[in-house]
């Protein structure tokens, strides 16, 4: 059995926002927290540009693929954070959950993704601190 919390980041297509979310909290969390993604209409591969702002800071999610959201995800979760897809997410009562309102890096360029990249880091690091203390 295990302590850890489970975060889940949730975004329409899992390709850009909650797929870096996921890549900083388990580069952060380094193994102190379970980390889970997925998407309301997943796309077929996670967003390049995304991927290319990522390995510039050392965090490969090249690899990663869009994974469907289940209500089995949101229920197994402590924490669920949802990034632009409304009423599309299950909710249960008695989980934590946190809407960030960020930029879709779908169809942008570099410096706009480096942006949201550092935005999301921001917002990682704090949600790292309230849950482990």
């Amino acid at each position: 059995m295990t302590n850890k919390p489970t975060v889940l980041f949730v975004c329409v297509h899992n390709a850009g926002r909650s797929q870096m979310a996921a890549g900083f909290m388990r580069e952060l969390g380094q193994g102190r927290v379970e980390v889970l993604s997925a998407g309301s209409a997943p796309k077929d591969s996670i967003n390049p540009i995304a991927v290319e702002a990522m390995a510039e800071i050392g965090i490969d999610i090249a690899n990663n693929t869009p994974k469907v959201l289940t209500p089995e995800a949101v229920q197994e979760s402590d924490a669920v954070i949802t990034m632009g897809c409304g009423d599309v997410c299950p909710f249960y009562p008695g989980k934590r959950y946190e809407d960030w309102v960020l930029d879709d890096p779908a169809g942008q360029g570099i410096e706009s993704v480096r942006v949201i990249r550092d935005e999301i880091k921001g917002r990682v690091e704090a949600l790292l601190a309230e849950l482990l203390g």
